[in-house]
């Protein structure tokens, strides 16, 4: 599995670099992260997959806003969340920096919007794309990780769901409302 990990393109720029003295692999480099990201665009614009989007951020193709519904049956039901997605030059080969820019009471999100999700640490593949983190995140507003929480108090409130909405509608739903401030 490490070897999906390894940049071959980088690998081979950086040994040319090595040969010629010049630094001529990092645009090279570059331009191939933004063929992948446009294709994914692609990809994600034609999956039909309801309840997640993403788009660039202006002409940044290495910034994204992405939106997240709630999935259905679960206390998230009937909310949309706002991300910010990073992609570093070494995409596909590191994983893109994730953030809830809309505030999300769950285990598994810190009060800045950080997700501890092993696909975006630990478990990333290069054969990961922007629609598979999308996905991944959605499904784990409904089966968060309780054995590695970022925020205990939701942790806590995991198994009484009834109070977990009620603090969601109470606190986070102006946030969180389709169609308000996303």
């Amino acid at each position: 599995m490490a070897s999906q990990n390894m940049d071959p393109a980088a690998a081979a720029a950086s040994s040319t670099a090595a040969l010629k003295g010049s630094e001529s692999g990092g645009s090279a480099a570059r331009g191939s992260v933004s063929k992948r990201l446009q294709q994914e665009l692609m990809t994600l614009m034609m999956s039909g997959d309801k309840g997640i989007s993403a788009f660039p951020e202006s002409d940044n193709l290495f910034k994204w806003v992405g939106t997240i519904d709630g999935a259905q049956g679960t206390v998230y039901d009937g909310l949309r969340y706002r991300l910010s997605l990073d992609f570093p030059a070494g995409y596909p080969y590191q994983a893109p920096r994730v953030k809830f820019v809309t505030p999300c009471f769950h285990p598994n999100v810190d009060e800045q919007g950080f997700i501890c999700l092993d696909i975006l640490k630990d478990k990333w593949s290069a054969l990961y794309d922007v629609r598979s983190i999308l996905l991944s995140i959605q499904s784990l507003l409904g089966e968060p990780n309780n054995e590695s929480p970022l925020n205990t108090a939701a942790a806590e409130l995991w198994d009484d769901q009834e109070g977990e909405k009620q603090l969601l509608l109470h606190h986070l739903l102006p946030c969180t409302v389709p169609g308000i401030n996303n």
